[in-house]
């Protein structure tokens, strides 16, 4: 069974850091790329950030870059996620997701359930 369990969401206020993890399971975890979506309230889901299965290449939404950082662990078949200075636009659903091969495949063949980061002001 295919699993992609995201963890590490919660309550944060503006500023400070969260680190969320993506489990994989149940698919061969070096053939995908591992991206990072979120939606927010009312709004539609939106590309925050990937890394490639196999050159690690990683790419970020431009609201983004410099605050997060994306990385993984294979011998965990875990990505993470590092947040940073948190604003409280970053409030939202973020979801794990795995594509084929390369974040530029541009097709989520998995996704995860999702977990909540919230920012306070």
């Amino acid at each position: 069974e295919v699993q992609l369990v995201e963890s590490g969401g919660g309550l944060v206020q503006a500023g400070g850091s969260l680190r969320l993890s993506c489990a994989a399971s149940g698919f061969i975890f070096d053939d995908y790329a591992i991206a990072w979506f979120r939606q927010a309230p009312g709004k539609e889901r939106e590309a925050v950030s990937c890394i490639n299965s196999s050159d690690a290449a990683t790419y970020y939404a431009d609201s983004v870059k410099g605050r997060f950082t994306i990385s993984k662990d294979h011998a965990k078949n875990t990505v993470y996620l590092q947040m940073n200075s948190l604003k409280p636009e970053d409030t939202a659903v973020y979801y794990c997701a795995a594509q084929f091969l390369a974040c530029t495949q541009g097709l989520v063949d998995y996704w995860g359930k999702g977990t909540l980061v919230t920012v306070s002001s």
